[in-house]
């Protein structure tokens, strides 16, 4: 044990022994709390909130799917396309998942030039991933026009089971809007970032501190949260 680890063992005290002890040492460990802002702070926990809402959407889907007797729509008949003649299963959700996985990768290199201080390479990247999203979101709005035109309704479907529609609408609605807003907060960063408010310490909304590029760091936590429970949907409602 380290001289620097002892001195702190002694001026805290004995400890408790068993779990009480671990708690009380984990408890009085500011190394994990102190110096991260609430700016950080309460990202996690909508994101910890949020993580708990969709995993019921997707747990709720799962046991409608496996109790109900009536066939279930194949996902690759449903969300096939028709291409120059061909018949193409997934083809739009193959897409849309490329692109919002791929925004991912440029939402990591704008957080990485923020913390660079490299304005206009982060904006453009934040532009980039805004541009991006939107794209996803086009998609999704093509995908629910073409489901709506051949008769899929939240309380029902031509191809079995009523629970499809339902479930459809309600988990890709909710993600969604999530991505809509999303590109709708990364246009107000990227624009705040562009004019150099947080170079200035200019205030306002969404602008932190001087030299703190912290903004582009919680939309980019958000932002990959956003992909990754695109990830589930993708492989419990496309493949499965």
């Amino acid at each position: 044990m380290t001289e620097t680890a002892l001195t702190h063992t002694s001026g805290s005290g004995p400890q408790p022994p068993g779990w009480r002890g671990v708690l009380a040492d984990w408890a009085s460990d500011q190394r994990s709390f102190k110096g991260v802002s609430w700016g950080k702070a309460m990202m996690w926990i909508f994101l910890v909130s949020d993580t708990f809402i969709f995993g019921t959407f997707l747990l709720s889907y799962m046991t409608a799917r496996m109790s109900t007797r009536v066939p279930w729509p194949n996902a690759s008949e449903v969300f096939a396309l028709e291409i120059g003649g061909a018949h193409l299963p997934l083809i739009l959700i193959a897409i849309m998942t490329f692109v919002l996985i791929s925004s991912s990768g440029t939402m990591a290199m704008a957080v990485n030039c923020g913390y660079q201080r490299q304005r206009k390479k982060t904006a453009a990247l934040l532009l980039l991933t805004a541009a991006l999203g939107a794209t996803f979101v086009g998609m999704q709005v093509f995908e629910w026009t073409k489901l709506i035109s051949e008769g899929v309704r939240p309380w029902g479907n031509p191809w079995g089971a009523e629970q499809f529609g339902a479930s459809f609408f309600m988990i890709t609605g909710f993600h969604g809007t999530h991505v809509t807003f999303g590109v709708i907060f990364l246009l107000i960063v990227a624009r705040k970032v562009w004019r150099g408010d947080y170079d200035t310490g200019r205030r306002g909304f969404f602008t932190s501190r001087k030299g703190q590029y912290e903004s582009v760091e919680i939309m980019g936590l958000y932002w990959h949260f956003v992909d990754l429970v695109w990830v589930f949907i993708f492989a419990f409602f496309y493949l499965w």
